[in-house]
């Protein structure tokens, strides 16, 4: 049931993304870029962190496509669900910036 509603939860990120993706841009270009850029200095330390957690994984830049990736069953069910948490807790902090 977790890995279900975590897959949902996937889709629905990547759609919201699609939808934002859409937006033209503003007078406000110039500042979003500096913000971009200490979004993706944020972004690369949460998937170091993750990197340092997960030694034995191949851990991307992209975690959405970490966990498009992943083939449910290749773990022991304990270390697959603590897998796909990190993978996901990660994602989220990315997300609100935090």
């Amino acid at each position: 049931m977790f890995v279900f509603l975590l897959v949902l939860r996937l889709a629905h990120k990547l759609l919201c993304r699609l939808v934002r993706a859409g937006g033209a841009p503003g007078p406000a270009a110039a500042a979003g870029c500096a913000a971009l850029a200490g979004r993706e200095d944020f972004a690369d330390r949460v998937r170091g962190d993750l990197a340092d957690e997960l030694p034995d994984e191949d851990i991307g830049q992209d975690l959405d496509d970490c966990l498009a990736r992943y083939v449910l069953g290749s773990k022991p069910r304990c270390e697959e669900v603590e897998y796909l948490e990190m993978v996901q807790e990660a994602i989220d902090r990315i997300e609100r910036g935090r």
